[in-house]
């Protein structure tokens, strides 16, 4: 996968805990294309993540993220932290895994740094005179990002913090949901995204989510099974101690992946037979029976034979 050379053109201080980074080319040229909803992956010294797009579409000669350190995370939201002005780095091209479809009207729900992909998506909404509300939830309103800003939006914008008002009414937000028709965007924690699912499924609202991390549901039990590659023309053991990726990237299987967590989606393949055991982050429940995607970093299969167009 080709890099993208850039350079920090600004940071700052965003809330408590938060960084926003602008990223540009050194030269000042346009960076390619991008929709509400997209990340890029920053490929640091050691690390290589993944990190929601949060300016503006229209601005093609910057990116800019916004970073929460993660103090018991793997290091990587300690390396953009570390960031200065002029640190050249490198950047993937923009990938959307949770785009903005239309809707009637929109109900946008934020928690935390969640906050990050859904502002362009506002923008984008705002554009087309399309109605739409937000709720941001949060600890505290020190640690959220953006919040001055969106809070003089009164009207369509609910400031959140936890030790102010509590934890966010799920099923009163359900409700304002089915009443004026809207789709329901999310991204956050993991509890907040649990409790949205079951409560949209519930109320028979749309729900739109993206993950920080693949979930794995608590009995789930690793099998072997074997991986049939249509275009390689061999077959591919994986053990029950193994990846699907890694199996396949021991055989000599050429692959493209990143994060190795179910969230990024570098590493898709399109299935051609067998029943997958998707447990990534970016299908959504209700698309898992008839999806024809898998990805092999985090997900099985439910055969004991899985055909991939690879």
């Amino acid at each position: 996968m080709s890099t993208i050379d850039v350079v920090v053109r600004a940071r700052w201080a965003e809330a408590e805990g938060v960084v926003s980074v602008v990223l540009a080319r050194p030269d000042g040229g346009d960076l390619p294309e991008w929709s509400p909803g997209a990340h890029i992956d920053v490929v640091l010294p050691e690390h290589t993540r993944q990190y929601s797009l949060c300016g503006s579409p229209l601005r093609r000669d910057e990116y800019r993220i916004a970073v929460l350190l993660e103090q018991a995370g793997r290091g990587g939201s300690r390396s953009v932290h570390a960031l200065q002005e002029g640190d050249a780095v490198g950047i993937h091209l923009p990938r959307n895994n949770f785009p903005l479809d239309d809707a009637k009207s929109y109900l946008f729900i934020a928690g935390g740094i969640g906050i990050t992909p859904l502002l362009p998506m506002i923008e984008e909404v705002e554009s087309r005179q399309g109605n739409w509300k937000l709720v941001y939830g949060g600890r505290s309103r020190g640690s959220m990002a953006f919040v001055d800003a969106l809070a003089q939006r009164e009207g369509v914008v609910e400031i959140h913090p936890e030790d102010e008002f509590g934890r966010l009414d799920i099923t009163g937000l359900m409700e304002y949901a089915t009443t004026t028709d809207s789709a329901v965007y999310s991204c956050g924690p993991t509890g907040l995204l649990d409790a949205l699912e079951i409560s949209a499924a519930a109320h028979g609202v749309e729900l739109h989510v993206e993950r920080f991390a693949a979930v794995v549901a608590s009995d789930a039990v690793n099998t072997p099974f074997e991986v049939v590659c249509a275009e390689s023309g061999i077959t591919v053991a994986v053990r029950d101690d193994q990846s699907m990726l890694d199996a396949l990237v021991n055989a000599g299987i050429d692959m493209n992946f990143k994060c190795r967590e179910g969230t990024c989606g570098s590493c898709e393949l399109s299935v051609l037979g067998g029943l997958p055991d998707h447990r990534d982050a970016i299908i959504a429940k209700a698309d898992r029976a008839t999806s024809e995607v898998i990805y092999p970093c985090v997900s099985r299969s439910l055969d004991r034979q899985l055909t991939l167009d690879i």
